[in-house]
């Protein structure tokens, strides 16, 4: 069985940040080809501004486009999209474009309320209750009607964190824990 697991990063998230880098890993412990989607060049100033959130989409999409060309994602019998921010709608999109929406499992790390614009098909979410880019009740309302559980972690912000490190190691710890548990226990 071929399997891969795609991250797809935000827009200043990196895929070598705590929570893209460590998903990462576990995947690959499970034995799943890891393949990075590092796109960049997105504008300045998109937080609260629907206009510029759309552009970064775009950009991030194009961009995702042209990386995962090569990787004939099609081909492969099972597919985690590990996506921060406004990676998970450009990973959505591109799972939804493609076909890919029956084999892919969603993993939403900070998903803006216009993921759920493009979102279909199955995942989790997590979202930090102080996060200055998604309000809480929009989100939590779109995750519902998307039925994707949405685990949310008070005090934290766009990247899931607190400013306290031992707070944040903790959520951090909760979070991969709530994710191997939905993707991996019972195999």
């Amino acid at each position: 069985m071929k399997k891969a697991a795609v991250l797809f990063p935000g827009i200043g998230y990196s895929v070598d940040r705590p929570l893209l880098y460590y998903s990462g890993k576990m995947a690959i412990k499970q034995g799943y080809e890891l393949i990075k989607v590092p796109y960049s060049g997105f504008p300045k100033k998109q937080a609260g501004n629907h206009d510029m959130m759309m552009k970064a989409f775009r950009i991030g999409r194009d961009q995702a486009e042209e990386m995962l060309r090569e990787a004939h994602l099609e081909e492969y019998d099972e597919l985690i999209f590990f996506s921060k921010s406004v990676g998970t709608a450009v990973g959505a999109s591109y799972a939804d474009d493609h076909g890919l929406k029956e084999r892919v499992s969603h993993v939403l790390y900070t998903p803006l309320v216009e993921t759920y614009d493009v979102f279909s098909g199955r995942g989790i979410a997590f979202h930090g209750t102080s996060d200055p880019w998604a309000e809480n009740a929009p989100l939590e309302a779109a995750s519902r009607r998307a039925h994707v559980p949405l685990y949310c972690f008070g005090g934290c912000n766009h990247s899931l964190e607190t400013g306290d490190f031992r707070k944040d190691i903790e959520n951090l710890t909760s979070v991969l824990e709530t994710v191997w548990s939905y993707l991996f226990s019972g195999r």
